[in-house]
């Protein structure tokens, strides 16, 4: 007894550790694929980073699905991917930000020019600005943009501008970059919490098939030393069909002999009650149950 209680414990403890180290090892790489493509779009364009995501989508699925949880990996994973896209999104913004508070210098600049983006569809109209330094010169760099309309030709702004001419100049409330590094956290964060909560349900839901399974084993063994009624045969079966693990293809395998009383009509029709269909076909001395089969067993 006492061997088979250690034994009892080393599985459970195996059960527990490896989705644990699973969810870990998933987590780890969606940080790591959300700062290797925050990296890569500072150099490179769509035509590398889109093929990127589509990879980071295809092995996020796999990973998700290997987590158990019953609920649809696809929508988990565009949940993932769509936090991971906003993060490096709005960190990449954040960049922007911080190298101009690097490099950039404050100046003291004149509205030159004013003009307000066209309109395209529901598109936001931004109003932009050319500014003019106090010597006449331009201030470096594309034209100051803000989403709601702020100055007027004419007036004087204190402006952080780029001395190489390649980010916007920004007034230094713009150029704060505190908002897009929390924001840019929080969709990480989100996106590891949808790990955390896919794993949780995928061992959550194993652990009560697993208990189901064992309660399924223990009453047909009963039933075959017991002799138990067609009743008792039949619940036992509709407990089996809910409990018991699907295969890879779907399928869920009952043994016939472990029903003496029940026939596979009658089977077919306590699994169509459960929302399942019985093969009529291939079956290699087990019943097989699915939602979808080849060949329907007729309902009695």
């Amino acid at each position: 007894m006492s061997g088979g209680s250690a034994g009892d414990d080393e599985v459970r403890e195996r059960r527990v550790r490896y989705p644990v180290v699973l969810a870990v090892a998933t987590g780890g790489y969606v940080l790591a694929a959300i700062a290797g493509l925050f990296v890569l779009t500072g150099d490179y364009g769509p035509a590398l980073l889109v093929p990127l995501w589509i990879v980071h989508a295809v092995l996020l699925v796999l990973l998700i699905r290997k987590l158990g949880a019953k609920t649809s990996s696809t929508y988990t994973m565009l949940f993932i991917v769509a936090t991971s896209v906003m993060s490096v999104y709005v960190a990449d913004m954040a960049r922007d930000d911080l190298t101009l508070q690097q490099r950039g210098e404050r100046v003291t600049a004149t509205v030159v020019k004013k003009w307000r983006d066209a309109a395209e569809g529901r598109k936001a109209r931004d109003y932009n600005y050319t500014l003019r330094q106090q010597d006449g010169t331009k201030v470096p760099g594309p034209a100051m943009r803000t989403s709601t309309d702020l100055y007027e030709v004419g007036q004087r702004v204190t402006v952080i501008e780029d001395p190489q001419g390649e980010l916007r100049p920004k007034t230094p409330g713009q150029a704060d970059a505190t908002g897009e590094e929390l924001g840019s956290l929080g969709f990480a964060l989100a996106a590891l919490g949808a790990v955390g909560w896919t794993a949780w349900r995928g061992s959550d839901a194993a652990h009560r098939r697993g208990g189901g399974a064992r309660r399924a084993h223990r009453n047909l063994a009963g039933a075959r030393g017991a002799g138990v009624s067609q009743d008792e045969q039949e619940e036992q079966l509709r407990e089996a069909l809910r409990t018991y693990p699907a295969d890879r293809r779907g399928y869920i395998k009952v043994p016939p002999e472990s029903y003496p009383d029940v026939s596979q009509q009658r089977a077919a029709r306590i699994a169509w009650e459960l929302g399942l269909r019985a093969e009529a076909t291939g079956n290699r001395g087990s019943w097989r149950f699915a939602e979808k089969v080849v060949e329907e067993v007729p309902l009695d």
